[in-house]
């Protein structure tokens, strides 16, 4: 490492690897985001200045391939075989006595457990440590080529560690991809809100990321990865499979903690019924247990039949599908106007619950499913938690199927139905609806919002109903003796809620941006637009300009902020919540505002600051970067050796600015 810079690039690469090892391997994060984030943009920073150092393994290099035009196939060193099931008890017991027939043994067989996580399997392929290539499972012989897409995912290791034991000289790695419960609602949240059809469920959602041609699309999926075993391996050998489950969070990669090692399979079927008990409360879907026999030796002698080995089965739960009828078909409207198609279900149970009703999404949604009034459908609870219409079954239909349409007329207040081009939403146009009315109060009064304990949907129905609210600044003029007179509602009951919106008065600028339910501001947005602003004033006073010019925010979301506040309604109502007694706590503004809606290049070596440093100073002032030149660029800021974007820049007549003008523009604004 001749250059100076060398050593630190490296240093940091280190730290990075380590902590992501910490952080996805171990669950068990030493640093801080805020702090990761630095070391990120440090080594970023000298990267893009020393780009003659920039290795593949390099967590900066996880986004930014070119779309492909199409997938390769890649083939797999060791087939990826599928399993053969099991559905009860009886079908895992005769597994382990067709286990000990073949071994001609009747001694105790140790077995692994471990849950049967329900993704996308996956394989990873380093060499000397590095990630050069993945791949789907595809027919089990070969699969399509993803590396691109994998190397987004950040539980994945570019470069594994060597923290106990070295990494082989090859090493295959089969695992699942997934999406978290959580993530998944989120997501779909999203996409619905833009208007955009949902994902039937987290394993569609991780299969259809992993297999776009664009990986900065992929990118942008909350995927998660867990390994489970192996394919082949040059320079290291095992004993058994949960050697392998030991070793390899050792080099970074993550493995399922709720794993078990049994010691004969009534220990396997004691583990599989507490994993079908606990299915429900993990963050992610599993849909059984893989058994596997543990020793190698023992895996060796048993081989394989057909296209599934004889040493491993994988037990399935009770199926969170099943088959009812549609007996109708209604339409609900959301807190941002939305109507929802929502099917009156014959009643069945579904993953241990009882559905009787279940999402169709939207009408394209129903459309594309052919789904009637009447119709047979197979239903499956949708993340473990939300039913869904999965399919038609076409065969039973009776010739007595109604097709359904969206109303014209919104189906609480009768005002118009509004489908905005590029949408596939229709919405109420009154938003002054009651159904609208109605989810907004439950949404301000929400945990994340104004935390407003025991305002539940009853209660907002009887007050909406009885013209004791019309909007959620309201409740802070209800009286204890207004509360009490509802239905059902005890003294101690009223006291508490009466107590309640007392306690909500004093709350931070964030709860209370989100508690007002803009149209695409979530929480995560809340909390940025909270620290950007510092003050509710200076948020509401915001141009769209100043908006786009912070990073997360595109111009849709940016139109939706300056729509609700150019509303005087929703003024009056925010001017009713204040005078009512409601203190936000402001936050210190991350800076002045100098540089709203400008945007930046920076190019060269800067002395006074690094490019990393001077990218944040720059959006703290409210402007922008941006890597490339173009014609809306407003400055190129050149340091030293700036290269062919100063040409540019100078053909596009862009203002340039040498490091000492644009110091002095900082401090003293435009």
């Amino acid at each position: 490492m001749d250059h100076p810079l060398e050593k630190r690039i490296q240093e940091l690469r280190t730290k990075l690897h380590y902590n992501n090892y910490r952080y996805y391997a171990l669950d068990d994060p030493e640093i801080s985001d805020a702090q990761y984030d630095r070391l990120l943009r440090e080594l970023e920073d000298l990267e893009t200045r020393h780009p003659e150092f920039i290795t593949p393994d390099s967590p900066t290099q996880r986004v930014g391939a070119k779309p492909a035009d199409k997938f390769q196939t890649l083939v797999h060193s060791i087939p990826m075989l599928s399993l053969e099931n099991g559905f009860n008890h009886d079908e895992v017991l005769e597994f382990d006595r067709r286990i000990k027939r073949f071994l001609k043994n009747d001694q105790k067989i140790e077995y692994t457990a471990e849950p049967k996580m329900d993704g996308l399997a996956i394989e990873l392929i380093y060499e000397k440590g590095i990630l050069i290539q993945s791949s789907t499972r595809g027919d089990g012989m070969t699969g399509e080529e993803i590396t691109q897409n994998v190397r987004t995912i950040h539980a994945i290791p570019l470069r594994l560690l060597d923290t106990k034991v070295p990494p082989p000289a090859r090493l295959e790695v089969r695992g699942e991809v997934y999406i978290k419960i959580k993530d998944f609602r989120e997501y779909n949240r999203k996409r619905e809100e833009a208007g955009e059809a949902p994902f039937a469920n987290p394993r569609n959602a991780a299969a259809g990321s992993l297999r776009q041609l664009d990986p900065k699309i992929t990118a942008q999926r909350p995927l998660h990865f867990f390994a489970y075993g192996l394919g082949l391996v040059n320079g290291q050998t095992f004993s058994s499979q949960w050697e392998v489950l030991q070793t390899l969070p050792n080099w970074g990669l993550p493995v399922n903690s709720q794993i078990r090692r049994c010691s004969g399979i009534t220990e396997c079927l004691a583990f599989c019924e507490e994993m079908e008990t606990l299915r429900h409360t993990l963050p992610y879907e599993i849909d059984g247990v893989v058994l596997k026999v543990n020793p190698f030796a023992l895996q060796e002698q048993l081989g394989i039949k057909s296209r599934s080995p004889r040493w491993a089965l994988a037990f399935k739960f009770q199926p969170s599908q099943e088959t009812t009828q549609i007996l109708n078909i209604e339409v609900q409207v959301g807190r941002t106007g939305t109507l929802t198609p929502v099917a009156h279900l014959k009643p069945v149970i579904v993953g241990g619950v009882e559905v009787s009703r279940a999402t169709l999404h939207n009408q394209d949604e129903v459309e594309r499913k052919d789904i009637r009034i009447g119709d047979t459908v197979v239903i499956q609870r949708a993340g473990e938690v939300i039913p869904e219409v999965v399919k038609v079954v076409t065969s039973m239909r009776q010739g007595q199927e109604k097709p359904f349409t969206m109303p014209e007329k919104c189906p609480i207040c009768e005002s118009p139905v509004v489908r905005l081009p590029g949408e596939s939403a229709h919405r109420c146009s009154n938003p002054n609806c009651p159904a609208q009315i109605k989810e907004s109060i439950q949404h301000f009064a929400s945990k994340g919002a104004m935390d407003i304990d025991g305002l539940g949907e009853k209660m907002v129905d009887q007050l909406v109903e009885k013209g004791l609210i019309r909007d959620y600044g309201d409740l802070y003029y209800l009286s204890k003796d207004t509360v009490i007179s509802l239905e059902r509602l005890a003294e101690k009951s009223t006291n508490n809620l009466i107590q309640a919106l007392e306690n909500s008065k004093r709350t931070q600028l964030n709860r209370f941006i989100y508690a007002l339910g803009i149209r695409h501001v979530g929480e995560h947005l809340s909390n940025l637009l909270a620290g950007h602003f510092g003050s509710l004033k200076a948020f509401m006073e915001v141009s769209e300009d100043e908006l786009t010019a912070i990073r997360e925010v595109g111009p849709q979301v940016a139109r939706s902020i300056r729509t609700y506040f150019d509303n005087p309604r929703n003024k009056e109502v925010i001017e009713k919540i204040l005078t009512a007694g409601v203190d936000i706590e402001e936050k210190k503004p991350s800076g002045n505002r100098s540089l709203a809606g400008k945007t930046f290049v920076l190019t060269g070596r800067l002395e006074e600051m690094t490019r990393g440093q001077a990218k944040e100073r720059i959006e703290a002032l409210g402007g922008r970067t941006a890597s490339q030149i173009s014609g809306k660029v407003d400055f190129l800021v050149a340091g030293e050796d700036p290269g062919s974007k100063l040409d540019k820049a100078r053909e596009l007549k862009v203002p340039v600015l040498t490091e000492k003008e644009f110091v002095r523009m900082l401090k003293q604004g435009l």
